[in-house]
This record gives C-alpha cells, structure tokens and sequence, in this order.
C-alpha cells in the first residue's frame, strides 16, 4: 500500500494503520456494550460506534497520512521514539482495563 500525503511523498502507512486497527478494536468491542447501558438498542450502539470509528479514521488519516511530513522522520531520535512507544503501552492497557471496569461491576 503506497500511500501519498497532500504534497506527493510516499509515506508510511503503517502508524495508520495501527491507530485505526487499535480505534476499531476499542470502539467497536466496548461502544456497544456502553450503548445497550446507557439504553441503546444493539443496533444503535452498533451503528454508533461504527460512525464514531469512521470519523477516527480520517482523523487518523488527516494527521498521520495526509498532513504527514517524512522528511522530518530524523528529527526526533528513534530512543526517544521508543521511549514514547514503551509509555504508551501501559496506557493503552490501563485504558482498556478502565474501560471494562464498570462493565463488570455494574
């Protein structure tokens, strides 16, 4: 998949591609489930969710495809890009066990 930004670059299309994979994930694995609590039908929660992961998608695509910049990749060293990767993992997994929280509580 060669994906061009506004100005004609080839850029990576992989950092999209886990944002969007990751939103989808989320959104459609609890969207529903908060929709039914909140006294959605399943369908509605469903539908819900899908336009929310829709317009996270081009968000997505906007600021990490369109709006990207390659030739500043060396500007930020790949230890400190690591080092942001590594924090974001515990994170994204406290995120999804406060996500789940009330679900099984409640």
């Amino acid at each position: 998949m060669r994906l061009r930004n506004r100005h004609g670059s080839h850029v990576d299309p992989v950092p999209f591609v886990v944002v969007a994979g990751l939103t989808f994930m989320i959104l459609l694995s609890f969207g529903p489930l908060y929709g039914q609590a909140l006294g959605l039908s399943l369908e509605t929660a469903i539908a819900l969710s899908g336009a929310l992961f829709g317009v996270a998608a081009v968000v997505a695509f906007y600021r990490q495809v369109w709006t990207a910049r390659p030739e500043t990749i060396g500007a930020v060293p790949s230890a400190v890009r690591a080092e942001r990767l590594f924090y974001l993992i515990p994170i994204l997994t406290a995120l999804i066990v406060a996500l789940a929280v009330p679900l099984v509580v409640g």
